[in-house]
């Protein structure tokens, strides 16, 4: 290695190594989110937490002695739960009545308040819900009971393999005249618990109730199925979408001193859903991208280039905050060479998954040898995240997600135990840690991969 890269590679070493110092003996994070998540609490886009949420994270990073801090206006859906649902198994042959947990899926439309009740048909697949046709669908439930591939190490994977259900069944089975929907809970565990997510309806079919249910009652609603095909399901739930909301999304930013016209984002999601406090989602997130500004200003680190926190109002459901950031940079004409997203729960570091060109990539395993102390030996192609997918092909821009360790993250996702309980103050911290280290290696020597070799 030549003298001067040796030299920058001792120095670099020093920064991270004060970077994680600082961070692992700092609570500030990790009290920001006993407040966001205790005081505040579940934040849906739409509500007076959401709104809460924006005004206190803004007045924190004014304290912090940014550059700059402001707001960013965008109008978000408003969707309300209503009632705590109801469903039960009303005639089974065997059982009788039997009590299921399910949980409006975020969008879905009421049943009204004497609720639905009709016969269940359990599919697999969307092929599987095809064949059987109108005549077989028509005026029941479709239960869509698909879990996740549990061979896959990825949590993430297992998820994307199942999610479509969620997103698409109630629009496939109220084609072939479905009147409600039941969707397997998107978890790899077996739980009492439901897990609501969005899922979307399409003009020119009729909206029809659709709710999670819990994978345990998933499970025994298919056991009971096989004995007694004609068994009835009742669901009642209160839900309504009503008038878009004047919302924001939140940002704050240290400008580079030799190249402030380029721009790293470092963010995730401030709204949750309504259940439970949003503390893995996204509220570890959120913590984390702020407190890697607050470990650059502690620490006297002067970036070469622009680093922002954002946190994105509406990534559950309806992403119009990273929509609404993408818009406006394009219309500025802002030159983002990353965006580096949170939105994997607060759990230990393994790497970063880089979607970028392959000068981008080789640039970031030169790294490796700087990263992998602390933990962070993942460093692999693909990645990004919801919010800043739609930065995507403005210039060259970097998308890198943050990758924890995945395999506890859909126990709690979406759920009413998605607590603050749950986050472990040291894994949130060395996620912060980890974040903030890339980032400042971006912003020392940006991510024009054209000569990048890999240290070995």
């Amino acid at each position: 290695m030549p003298a001067m890269a040796q030299q920058n590679y001792a120095q670099d070493s020093v920064t991270i190594k004060k970077i994680y110092d600082n961070a692992l003996t700092s609570y500030e994070s990790y009290e920001n989110l006993r407040y966001l998540t205790k005081n505040i609490g579940a934040r849906l886009s739409g509500s007076p937490q959401a709104a809460a949420a924006v005004e206190w994270s803004r007045q924190v990073m004014e304290k912090m002695d940014l550059d700059t801090v402001y707001l960013q206006e965008v109008m978000v859906p408003h969707w309300v739960r209503g009632d705590k649902e109801i469903g039960r198994v009303t005639n089974s042959k065997l059982m009788g009545t039997v009590d299921m947990n399910i949980m409006a899926l975020g969008a879905s439309v009421g049943t009204g308040k004497q609720g639905l009740s009709a016969e269940v048909v359990e599919v697999k697949s969307f092929e599987e819900l095809e064949k059987l046709g109108k005549k077989k669908v028509k005026g029941k439930i479709v239960f869509f009971n698909r879990p996740f591939d549990n061979t896959h190490v990825i949590t993430g994977a297992a998820y994307g393999g199942a999610v479509d259900q969620r997103g698409g069944g109630p629009v496939a089975a109220a084609k072939l005249g479905a009147v409600g929907v039941l969707v397997r809970s998107m978890t790899n565990d077996i739980q009492d618990i439901p897990h609501t997510g969005n899922t979307r309806y399409e003009d020119g079919v009729e909206k029809i109730p659709a709710a999670a249910i819990s994978t345990k009652h998933a499970e025994q609603l298919s056991s009971l199925l096989k004995d007694d095909p004609s068994l009835k399901f009742y669901m009642r739930m209160t839900s309504e979408m009503l008038p878009d909301v004047l919302s924001y999304n939140v940002i704050g930013e240290i400008k580079g001193t030799e190249k402030p016209d380029e721009i790293i984002v470092v963010g995730g999601h401030l709204d949750s859903w309504d259940v439970g406090e949003g503390a893995h989602d996204d509220g570890t997130g959120c913590m984390q991208s702020i407190e890697v500004l607050r470990l650059f200003n502690d620490l006297g680190i002067k970036p070469k280039r622009t680093v922002r926190a954002v946190l994105f109002m509406n990534e559950e459901n309806g992403l119009r905050g990273g929509r609404k950031y993408a818009e406006v940079a394009k219309a500025k004409g802002e030159k983002h060479v990353a965006a580096i997203e949170s939105d994997a729960g607060g759990f230990t570091p393994r790497g970063f998954g880089i979607d970028g060109n392959d000068g981008q990539y080789s640039k970031v395993l030169t790294w490796k040898p700087l990263l992998a102390p602390y933990g962070l030996h993942d460093l692999t192609r693909g990645g990004g995240g919801a919010d800043i997918g739609p930065l995507k092909g403005q210039g060259t821009v970097a998308l890198i997600g943050f990758r924890p360790d995945s395999q506890r993250y859909f126990d709690y996702h979406h759920t009413v135990i998605d607590t603050f309980e749950q986050v472990n103050r040291r894994e949130m911290q060395l996620g912060a840690a980890s974040m903030a280290s890339l980032v400042y290696l971006i912003s020392e020597y940006g991510l024009d991969g054209s000569t990048a070799k890999v240290q070995k």
